[in-house]
């Protein structure tokens, strides 16, 4: 069940952690001089995410298309660390253009959260998909991940990191009207597998986040706000949830910050369901 913001060998061994070790276990994990960009970062999960490593020590810095929406998502992070950068993710140059503007004001980039793009196109039945659902899944779901990926890598190979994907239960289980969204999201699930015994030479750490129904977001809002397909799907999701109530958009940032953090340093080319024993898809 998709709401995105709504076996393999050894991929390396060496400490490619992005913040100082704390050694006392008591939070999550320390991002103090860390610098993070979160592609789709001005709303529900992203803005959740921005939330969690501020509070980490992280300076952060959100992306998205819509300015207005970024002075807004800056606003309400309150925080002097926050800031925004304009950019489609999903445009190999406006990617490049997006990293290179963050390392040229922080000096560095250490991690890389690549995420939104979710609100793109509502499930659907495979024969009622039009043609253009195609290109905008394949734009919306892949491209604006592996994107600034790319554009990253080159400024993170001398220091190492950590890049985490957001990505779909949809790609572990099979679900009706998720055929586009569930395709993206097993794509991204290998994606995070290759990438991971790839960049393990850079010490760089790559992880992915495999989200189902979440709520605390504008796109939970939206869904069951209207009378639709969308909301009948995930309606009977919902009362499947074994403790009660889908996760939300907190309990999702938390998993980032692990991800992010070194106390995650020895996990990487890993895929973590977030969704509250909702399914168990395996793989």
């Amino acid at each position: 069940m998709n709401t995105e913001d709504a076996g393999t060998e050894d991929a390396g061994t060496e400490d490619a952690g992005t913040g100082e070790d704390t050694g006392t276990g008591e939070s999550m994990g320390s991002l103090d001089q860390a610098v993070a960009l979160i592609t789709g970062g001005t709303s529900g999960i992203g803005l959740a995410i921005a939330r969690a490593f501020l509070d980490a020590g992280a300076t952060v810095v959100v992306n998205g298309r819509d300015e207005e929406r970024g002075a807004s998502a800056v606003s309400a992070l309150a925080h002097p660390r926050a800031s925004f950068e304009a950019g489609d993710c999903s445009v190999a140059a406006e990617a490049r253009a997006v990293v290179d503007r963050v390392v040229a004001v922080h000096g560095r980039l250490t991690i890389l959260v690549a995420s939104g793009g979710a609100a793109a196109l509502p499930p659907a039945l495979f024969h009622e998909l039009t043609d253009d659902a195609f290109t905008t899944v394949f734009q919306t779901q892949f491209l604006n991940r592996v994107f600034p990926i790319r554009a990253a890598l080159p400024h993170m190979q001398a220091s190492g990191g950590s890049i985490i994907i957001v990505g779909t239960d949809a790609g572990r289980y099979a679900t009706v009207g998720e055929t586009l969204h569930g395709g993206m999201g097993a794509a991204k699930i290998m994606l995070t597998k290759t990438l991971a015994r790839e960049f393990s030479r850079f010490q760089i750490r790559v992880n992915c986040i495999a989200l189902t129904i979440t709520s605390g977001t504008e796109a939970f809002d939206a869904i069951f706000a209207r009378d639709d397909f969308t909301k009948r799907l995930f309606s009977k999701a919902v009362k499947r949830f074994p403790f009660g109530r889908p996760p939300n958009a907190e309990e999702v940032a938390r998993v980032a910050l692990f991800f992010a953090s070194d106390q995650s340093a020895q996990v990487t080319g890993q895929t973590l369901s977030i969704n509250g024993g909702l399914s168990f898809g395996g793989w």
